[in-house]
């Protein structure tokens, strides 16, 4: 069973008492700021506005600006999540018209197999270029072998599936020949047929 985070709840919690301070100080600093005058004599609170006024104003600026100061920082996140998810596009466009035999042999593999998923090599040039272009994600489930080395589950990154079409990975428009087909196997990354023999019965084992 996975233990409670009491310090993540326990911030949360003194953020939502946090706002809930400064609305109440906005509401009621305003209320006595601005309310109609016929209603603060008939709550008695007309004595309050006048002798403290200044405190009132202090208290409804702090109110406010603490509300404005989340905003902005909404806005500012915001901004960082569009620009770096922008960044992302732009690397993955770029690197999908320069991708290399290598690179487009391992992602045909995801068609090839049929698979969302596929466990590879992490120290592979090919797998680790993806990476940092944002084509590919690791998962984790990370495993370790003797000979093969380390091994994860990636996929392919949704920001990058648009953009890997049959005629970028240069698959056959339809149904392959068998020339076709002898040439996609040819072609496959050498670490696959390694991968399968790894994860056969016996063969496991931790480095």
């Amino acid at each position: 069973m996975n233990k409670l985070d009491l310090t993540s709840l326990g911030g949360l919690n003194g953020k939502h008492w946090l706002t809930k301070t400064m609305l109440w100080l906005v509401v009621a600093c305003g209320g006595l700021l601005f309310g109609p005058q016929a209603l603060l004599e008939a709550l008695n609170l007309n004595s309050v506005v006048q002798s403290q006024p200044q405190l009132l104003g202090l208290g409804l600026i702090i109110g406010a600006a603490y509300f404005v100061s989340r905003l902005l920082n909404f806005l500012l996140d915001e901004a960082i999540c569009y620009l770096g998810d922008r960044r992302a596009v732009e690397t993955i466009e770029k690197k999908v018209r320069l991708l290399d035999p290598a690179e487009r042999a391992l992602l045909r593999e995801f068609f090839l197999q049929g698979a969302t998923i596929l466990t590879l090599p992490k120290d592979e040039l090919a797998v680790k270029s993806l990476v940092a272009t944002n084509i590919l994600e690791c998962l984790g489930n990370e495993r370790h072998y003797a000979i093969q080395g380390s091994t994860a589950d990636y996929k392919i990154s949704m920001k990058a599936r648009i953009y890997l079409n049959r005629d970028v990975l240069r698959l056959p428009a339809g149904e392959p020949s068998q020339e076709e087909l002898q040439q996609l196997i040819r072609t496959r990354p050498s670490f696959v047929t390694g991968l399968v023999q790894a994860r056969k019965p016996g063969s496991q084992r931790a480095a």
